[in-house]
């Protein structure tokens, strides 16, 4: 029997109680990477599965996970890892819904920005399943609150993601604890020299299983761009909800401060929309996300790195108010909608100077994104006609406890009213849609003949773009072979002979490097003698603090403490982030450097 012939579930051999779980779902016919991943980790074999998010992959590995699972042995038997703790608490939950009926499993996700003493007392109780992040996986490994003795099954849920994040020390350590007779299964957009290096080292005859779609973009989604002067993106946006009727909707920026005035803006329009980024601390997010999944909120405003994990299923469109900096950001955008089968629409804002950049991603994806013609105020007022005509009449048909309100026009009469001023007035008031500075002005800003140069000006912006931050770091040596030059991190173009032995006031004589402009630098108080490395720096700042790991700067570590630099943007949110955490088990202080 091929994968292709597979049209069930049940054709899988799962147990009654995980079938009835899926079909409550809603899941009818296996993907792909479900249809060839289930049978090849049930049957006990390491697994390699290339596949992109949205495939259904956290399914491919969870319900063999479940399968395979003694709820009589109260010890950790299987462990999952993932690079953020979004995505740590979507996986458990996603988990915890397969196994519904299964009764005395027990599921914990562990990550930074949780209480660690609450999560000790859980892994006290006894857990069979454990979801969590590199970090704080190693911390419990360290403090002996988490054993894996028992472990029988490992998985690794998008280790490029933790690789690129600056995982691969702890990943390792975390491998190298686990029993060897143990089942590994590696999940992977791509198959990177590191990955195959993790794969060669730490698994035995894999079984690989590539699912990956042939179109970087789903044809399902329709892609359309609109050239907005910047002051009015706004507007523009709150037109194309109206316009096309978005109920369920994921907005994109580029920065943290701009992802607040989106939804300052949009609240006081009356749009029910919330953001989140990273200087919102975890219970502010679960609460943000839980009101979105609940359909409380419809308008999710988020920049790149915020919305890592976010997984909502029935998105309407996706919206880029800002058009992204890396050209892959967009493919990640635009494919939380159109899903499942399901069609989805992708808007992208185009101001003049983001125009080349849009160019770019056209290249990159090889579709023609289509440009579209901005709605007018007379456009919306007669949507917003239509759908209250609507309303009305739905209402009058249901002809519920009509009879307590029919004397109202008749109060309003007597009051001096027509019939006709009550209804516009009714109209106006529930459509809620009043003229502005933007109502008769053109929205689209004009195109100059110098705009046409397209060759000089495109080479430009993507000088610009790797200038301001796309690739602010270089690493000696090949990610995945050299380890020593791995562990080495400095400036692109500066060399890392500062961090040489010395024998000044902390064994080293060497001054500080310069902060770059538009950096913070951090002061940590961990150095050389707890037997830290940059690595380990990266690793736990983009982990707990949800940045980039090729966004931290020049770090310099001497004796007892060391200086890192950060984005000034992302300097607070590293502070709260850190605050009464650990490194490598141990506990740091971080400040503003003096």
């Amino acid at each position: 029997m091929t994968t292709e012939t597979i049209e069930s579930f049940s054709e899988l051999g799962l147990s009654e109680n995980i079938l009835k779980a899926v079909t409550e779902m809603g899941f009818e016919k296996p993907s792909p990477i479900q249809a060839q991943g289930i049978p090849a980790v049930m049957q006990g074999s390491d697994v390699i599965g290339q596949a992109q998010t949205g495939t259904g992959k956290t399914a491919a590995f969870g319900i063999p996970v479940l399968e395979r699972i003694d709820p009589t042995n109260n010890a950790v038997q299987a462990v999952i890892l993932c690079p953020t703790r979004e995505l740590a608490v979507q996986v458990s939950e996603e988990i915890g819904r397969l196994a519904k009926y299964l009764r005395g499993v027990r599921i914990e996700a562990i990550y930074g920005g949780d209480s660690i003493d609450r999560q000790i007392r859980s892994l006290k109780k006894g857990v069979h399943i454990v979801v969590g992040t590199p970090g704080r996986v190693m911390d419990h490994m360290e403090r002996k609150t988490l054993r894996f003795d028992q472990v029988r099954m490992m998985v690794l849920d998008e280790a490029d993601e933790m690789l690129d994040m600056g995982f691969r020390e702890d990943i390792e350590s975390i491998l190298a604890d686990m029993p060897e007779d143990r089942q590994t299964i590696l999940f992977s957009a791509t198959m990177s020299k590191p990955i195959m290096s993790i794969t060669k080292r730490f698994q035995t005859d894999p079984i690989l299983i590539k699912v990956v779609r042939n179109e970087l973009t789903n044809v399902n989604i329709e892609q359309v761009y609109f050239e907005v002067k910047p002051q009015a993106k706004v507007e523009v946006m709150t037109r194309l909800i109206d316009m096309h009727h978005l109920k369920s909707l994921l907005v994109f920026c580029n920065t943290k401060r701009k992802v607040d005035e989106i939804v300052e803006d949009l609240q006081l329009r009356g749009y029910a929309s919330e953001g989140i980024h990273g200087d919102l601390r975890q219970q502010q997010r679960s609460n943000v996300m839980s009101k979105f999944k609940a359909g409380v909120t419809t308008i999710l405003v988020a920049t790149d790195v915020a919305a890592r994990g976010i997984d909502v299923s029935g998105l309407d469109g996706v919206i880029n108010y800002d058009i992204p900096l890396d050209e892959e950001y967009y493919v990640h955008r635009i494919g939380r909608t159109g899903r499942a089968g399901m069609s989805g629409k992708a808007f992208s804002l185009v101001a003049r100077d983001e125009k080349y950049r849009l160019k770019s991603i056209e290249g990159y994806t090889k579709v023609k994104i289509e440009k579209g013609v901005i709605p007018s105020f007379e456009d919306i007022i007669g949507v917003r006609k239509a759908r209250f005509v609507e309303s009305i009449s739905s209402s009058i048909k249901e002809e519920e406890d009509q009879d307590f309100y029919n004397d109202v026009l008749e109060m309003l009469h007597h009051s001096g009213f027509t019939t006709e001023q009550v209804v516009g007035a009714m109209a106006k008031q529930i459509m809620g849609v009043q003229k502005n500075e933007y109502s008769d002005g053109n929205l689209a800003w004009e195109e100059r003949r110098g705009d046409r140069d397209g060759g000089r000006r495109e080479g430009g912006d993507r000088f610009e773009r790797r200038s301001s931050g796309g690739s602010r770091f270089e690493r000696g040596g090949d990610r995945g072979g050299d380890r020593r030059g791995a562990d080495r991190y400095a400036p692109a173009g500066r060399s890392d002979s500062r961090r040489s032995e010395g024998g000044g006031r902390d064994g080293d004589s060497r001054k500080p490097s310069a902060v770059e402009a538009g950096m913070t630098r951090l002061f940590l108080s961990l150095g050389r003698k707890d037997h830290i490395m940059p690595k380990d720096i990266v690793g736990a700042i983009a982990g707990e603090a949800n940045i980039p790991g090729k966004t931290i700067g020049a770090i310099d570590i001497y004796d007892k403490f060391t200086f890192v630099d950060v984005p000034e943007r992302d300097a607070r949110a590293v502070l709260r982030a850190m605050d009464g955490n650990t490194i490598k088990g141990k506990p740091v202080q971080i400040d503003i450097a003096k």
